[in-house]
């Protein structure tokens, strides 16, 4: 998942507190998902206001924010640090993004309009021409297909009439894909997401919901097949 730089935006205009308050919780969700700031990582609060060029009421209230949504834990006595990632919620929150988004995905391809496919048929073919990795002899994190990457998936669901329920869709999207990054070495040479992507695309587009919600939930349970594979491997290669 990638977002924009909602606190670059807000600078470039000015705003209001509110605003503010709004970009920095943005901000600070979108760095915790990409993994700019680690798990366990400390937030203190003087520090995010210098990194993040704002006061310290914005930077607590995006805090507060992401504490009650698991991304941020908070304890009395050391302040907040990110969240970190408990691998056996990995198959329950695999499993609920499933549930979800094939529910999002079916009611979106009902609501479909030209708009929709124009919009995907444009994602699909920038994810082509995009590199997934940096370099080619090893993986290294491409932003601009990350960004496409998290539009394409946000788009496919984009019809979907209640707000309520993309929301919830984009909320687990932002926790798989700290999961994610784990599979996405791994999988770089041999994992052809392209044509994955390419399948899920055409179903959408043809109407043909029963095979796209398939589609869908198979591409979401090979990612997690790999990162449950190789958080085994590496506990069995741990010196004991």
């Amino acid at each position: 998942m990638a977002r924009k730089n909602a606190l670059t935006e807000v600078s470039a205009r000015g705003g209001t507190t509110a605003t503010r308050a709004s970009a920095v919780y943005e901000q600070l969700r979108s760095d915790i998902a990409h993994g700019v700031l680690e798990p366990g990582s400390k937030l203190r609060v003087e520090a995010m206001s210098t990194r993040y060029n704002v006061g310290a009421s914005p930077i607590r209230e995006a805090l507060s924010r992401l504490s009650s949504e698991g991304l941020v834990s908070r304890t009395d006595l050391r302040g907040f640090s990110v969240a970190g990632l408990n691998w056996d919620e990995l198959p329950i929150l695999t499993h609920n993004r499933v549930q979800l988004e094939s529910i999002a995905l079916s009611e979106s391809i009902e609501h479909r309009d030209q708009a929709m496919e124009d919009e995907l048929v444009l994602l699909v073919h920038k994810l082509s021409r995009t590199p997934r990795s940096l370099s080619e002899e090893q993986f290294v994190t491409n932003p601009a297909w990350e960004a496409l990457h998290f539009e394409f998936h946000r788009a496919l669901l984009s019809r979907c009439p209640s707000r309520w329920m993309r929301s919830f869709c984009d909320s687990l999207a932002d926790e798989a894909y700290r999961f994610r990054q784990v599979a996405a070495g791994k999988t770089f040479s041999s994992r052809n997401e392209h044509a994955e992507h390419q399948a899920i695309f055409e179903a959408v587009i043809e109407g043909r919901k029963e095979e796209a919600v398939r589609l869908l939930t198979d591409h979401y349970t090979r990612t997690t097949t790999v990162i449950e594979s190789q958080v085994k491997e590496s506990a069995d290669a741990a010196p004991v």
